[in-house]
């Protein structure tokens, strides 16, 4: 092993050749895997996920969802699905489907108790996440949407070296630390050499009910400087609105209408 000039060990440089890409099921075909991403918790990252999936749905193509975060699922709550959605047999498990057919692979479906905390240390998060890819069968699915946790950890890292990720949507909110989450973001995919798709502004404004005003609660947006500055265009903007809220906290998310997420046209990769 080499040293440094104080003598200290110096660590091996990882190889660029290394692969650490697995096989999908053999029942999954998966087109196009698509994941969402944060620099930082709390932007509704699952929220867009969520919306991102009821667009390419409603629009025709075979959906699915992987709820890539682990400690915190929050996706199958949204769609109304829980332990009792899921099918296993000897030779693999399947996804949940929601009433509108998205599929749909959360750590909450694996448990009666969907607020049972999970526990793990990282290599066990990560081993889950390899198995929702390997062990489910997902059958035929035109677009995935794997809902990230936040920041630039091992399950992202897992994710981007182990699946075949087509592109990358990042969600932000419209306050002064957007240039420095987005940059974190933009960072680690262009380091996975993974295409970003677009930018997604949530909480941008809150309508006024009264007159129709939008007030910006977080102040002024700074997603255009911030898509000129990074050259990604601008997906959507979504503002804050309490009926998408009850809607998504009842399990409802599918009778929820908007055309917010229409920008998703102009930036998702076609499907063979």
């Amino acid at each position: 092993m080499s040293t440094q000039n104080n003598g200290a060990p110096k660590p091996p440089t990882p190889s660029a050749q290394t692969d650490f890409s697995i096989e999908a099921h053999p029942g999954s075909h998966v087109n196009k895997v698509i994941a969402v991403v944060s620099g930082k918790g709390g932007v509704g990252k699952s929220s867009v996920t969520a919306m991102s999936a009821l667009w390419t749905r409603r629009n025709g193509y075979q959906t699915a969802v992987l709820d890539a975060d682990i400690t915190g699922p929050s996706v199958p709550k949204m769609f109304g699905v829980g332990y009792a959605d899921l099918v296993a047999t000897e030779e693999c498990l399947y996804p949940a489907n929601t009433i509108t057919g998205i599929k749909v692979m959360s750590m909450n479906l694996l448990s009666k108790q969907e607020d049972a905390p999970v526990i793990w240390r990282s290599p066990v998060i990560t081993g889950a996440i390899k198995q929702f890819w390997t062990d489910v069968c997902w059958g035929y699915v035109d677009y995935m949407f794997i809902d990230m946790p936040p920041g630039t950890g091992d399950v992202p890292l897992t994710v981007f070296q182990s699946f075949p990720v087509d592109g990358i949507i990042i969600v932000t909110t419209p306050q002064d630390l957007v240039s420095m989450i987005v940059k974190k973001a933009l960072g680690m995919a262009k380091l996975m050499k993974v295409p970003v798709l677009g930018i997604v502004e949530n909480m941008s404004y809150v309508k006024c009910p009264h007159c129709g005003e939008e007030i910006r609660i977080f102040g002024d947006s700074h997603v255009e400087e911030i898509a000129e500055k990074y050259d990604i265009p601008i997906i959507a903007r979504i503002p804050i609105d309490p009926e998408m809220t009850s809607y998504m906290d009842t399990g409802r998310a599918e009778y929820y209408e908007s055309t917010f997420m229409e920008g998703l046209k102009d930036v998702l990769p076609p499907v063979d």
